[in-house]
């Protein structure tokens, strides 16, 4: 061995032994590790994690110690020779009982918790959360509060090719919302979740809340979180080419500040996507700007900002026969999709001011110019 490789070795060995003398508590709080979370059951589940890690360490030093003494003690070069038996009734007993036991010990403790995950008794209020590609609606059943929630126009826009903006620049790089998800602290939410379109997974560490979203069903969950702040999470299913931009964002309020907010909301907001007019024969050009805003949100994941696309799969808009073609066709493909292709339909999603505010974009912007005015009343009649 050469110098060099020989002070490899005791660099490697000193950086294991200091690795090895880090305090637990130390170990535990490691970035990589599970997150403690900010309600009792993801303390729970944190806990219960952090025994079997343990558990695990210690049988594979007790399993590797005895693999690599006995390699030391009974090699050939020390003239051991091997025993001459087939099998030995009392070692299979052994490590069958031990694993046994250690299972079922560690088994009782996870089942009382997957119970208690699954108890949705004395929940306070009910959140309906549906999957959409690619963004989460929240309906607070017993109020008139619906909304949704999509990536952030900062991530949305840094995101983009070509867009000339570092993603590192951007706060919360998408894992930021329009509109969060706003619930009050100290109180007992149910979830019901679902989704529209494909399968969606609504993911929050920090609540240690994670549950598929599948089209035709109602998952439940809960979560009750003891402090307020700020908690992101992201979509956990492979959902589509947008999935990575559908993240998840609560925000967690006082209940004074929540009463304030749900008294805002309540009968007085709007359920669009962003501020534009929603009455049924009401102009919807509004401005370029709302028509914009919606198309950002709803369309530039596959389509770009720009309206380039991304061909062959996401064709671009601007050389597109639908937007040059007949307002009817175009009405017909942004409201119902088109079969065999990623383009999904937005009427359950959208409403015909913000359908009608989203086609006169596509038809005027990136120097088309087409002039055509389609209103509220025209999205009404193609339903």
């Amino acid at each position: 061995m050469t110098n060099s490789s020989g002070i490899r070795l005791a660099g490697k060995i000193t950086t294991l032994l200091a690795l090895m003398t880090i305090a637990p508590a130390a170990v535990a709080d490691m970035v990589l590790n599970l997150r403690r979370g900010v309600t009792d059951i993801s303390q729970t589940v944190y806990e219960l994690h952090m025994l079997i890690l343990w558990v695990c360490v210690v049988i594979a030093i007790v399993v590797f110690g005895v693999m690599i003494v006995s390699i030391i003690l009974h090699r050939r070069s020390r003239g051991a020779e091997a025993a001459d038996f087939s099998h030995s009734t009392k070692a299979e007993l052994i490590w069958t009982i031990i694993p046994v036991i250690i299972l079922v010990w560690m088994a009782v403790p996870a089942a009382k918790t997957l119970v208690v995950m699954e108890d949705f008794r004395d929940s306070e209020m009910t959140i309906k959360v549906t999957g959409y590609q690619w963004r989460w609606h929240y309906a607070y059943l017993g109020t008139e509060v619906d909304f949704f929630s999509s990536l952030a126009r900062s991530s949305n826009i840094a995101r983009q090719v070509r867009s000339g903006v570092d993603p590192f620049s951007v706060d919360n790089y998408l894992l930021d919302v329009d509109k969060p998800m706003v619930v009050p602290v100290d109180t007992k939410i149910r979830l019901l979740i679902t989704a529209n379109d494909v399968i969606h997974s609504w993911w929050m560490p920090s609540f240690a809340v994670k549950k598929d979203a599948i089209p035709g069903f109602i998952n439940e969950i809960w979560f009750k979180a003891n402090e307020t702040g700020t908690y992101r999470g992201q979509c956990a299913e492979l959902c589509g080419r947008g999935h990575g931009f559908m993240p998840i964002v609560v925000d967690v309020l006082s209940k004074q500040d929540y009463a304030a907010w749900i008294d805002a909301k309540d009968g007085g907001e709007t359920v669009a996507m962003v501020d534009s007019t929603t009455a049924a024969e009401a102009p919807a050009v509004a401005e370029e700007l709302s028509g914009e805003k919606l198309y950002n949100i709803s369309c530039s994941a596959c389509h770009q900002v720009n309206g380039q696309g991304l061909p062959p799969a996401f064709p671009s808009l601007v050389d597109s026969a639908m937007v040059k073609g007949p307002v009817a066709k175009h009405i017909d493909i942004v409201m119902n999709g088109r079969v065999g292709t990623a383009m999904i339909g937005f009427s359950t999603q959208l409403g015909d001011a913000e359908l009608a505010a989203i086609i006169n974009y596509e038809r005027n912007a990136w120097g088309l110019n087409g002039g055509d005015t389609v209103q509220a009343s025209d999205i009404a009649a193609a339903r």
